[in-house]
């Protein structure tokens, strides 16, 4: 008479707990990454790109672009994460896993090459703001990102200098011929506001590269020099 053999039932289940703290992370990955895609593709279609070959040239520049493409990445990424961990899927979650390496893998190597080669990178950042500066008025996306750069974020007027803007077909002196208002002047971002201001004025780069404004700011700074040198005789 054969011997019964008695084995135990394996009770091991899947963490529940981990799969749905990644299930819930990447949900909100999810739909962040959606409304950054929408949110690209609604600003390209505004734009009409398609139908204006000239944009075409320089996509890899175009904010909106961009958005299109974090987008895409980050909606991908958090598809694979969330429904692997929901579905328990291992190929999912293997696809989910080597996203996240390749984006840690590119972190540390742009970390690295930037060390080492910074001083071309700081060219071809150059090259590119000078690239939007040209383009200023044709690209709406482009034109809010260099007012932001200027005015929130570099406090700058230009790469070199307010002289930058003579690339630009709108800010160039010679402008005035074909009767641009905005002829030998900057946008005005490059102007610093006033702490009382309530309303930006957009007017307040008008002319300010004319010969005669530049001289006139080279006298008042002589001229402020010279009365803050004598106030610090009196004391």
């Amino acid at each position: 008479m054969p011997t019964k053999v008695y084995t135990r039932k394996d009770t091991s289940e899947v963490s529940c707990c981990l799969k749905y703290i990644i299930f819930s992370f990447n949900v909100l990955f999810w739909i962040f990454g959606l409304g950054i895609l929408v949110v690209g593709i609604w600003a390209w279609l505004e734009k009409d790109t398609f139908n204006n070959l000239s944009q075409l040239t320089h996509i890899a520049l175009d904010p909106a672009f961009i958005l299109i493409l974090g987008g895409t990445l980050t909606f991908v990424i958090g598809f694979t994460g969330c429904v692997g961990a929901l579905r328990e899927n291992t190929c999912l979650l293997a696809t989910y896993a080597i996203f996240l390496a390749l984006i840690l893998l590119f972190e540390m190597t742009a970390g690295t090459l930037g060390f080492i080669f910074k001083d071309w990178i700081k060219n071809q950042a150059t090259g590119g703001f000078q690239t939007f500066i040209v383009h200023y008025r044709e690209d709406p996306d482009q034109q809010n990102l260099i007012d932001w750069i200027q005015e929130d974020w570099l406090q700058c007027c230009g790469i070199e200098g307010p002289k930058d803007w003579d690339k630009n077909n709108y800010f160039n002196c010679s402008s005035h011929d074909v009767g641009s208002r905005e002829a030998c002047g900057v946008p005005f971002s490059c102007c610093r506001r006033k702490p009382n201001e309530l309303i930006k004025n957009k007017q307040c780069g008008y002319d300010v590269r004319k010969p005669g404004y530049i001289l006139g700011i080279c006298f008042a700074q002589n001229l402020r020099a010279d009365i803050f040198a004598q106030k610090a005789k009196w004391h």
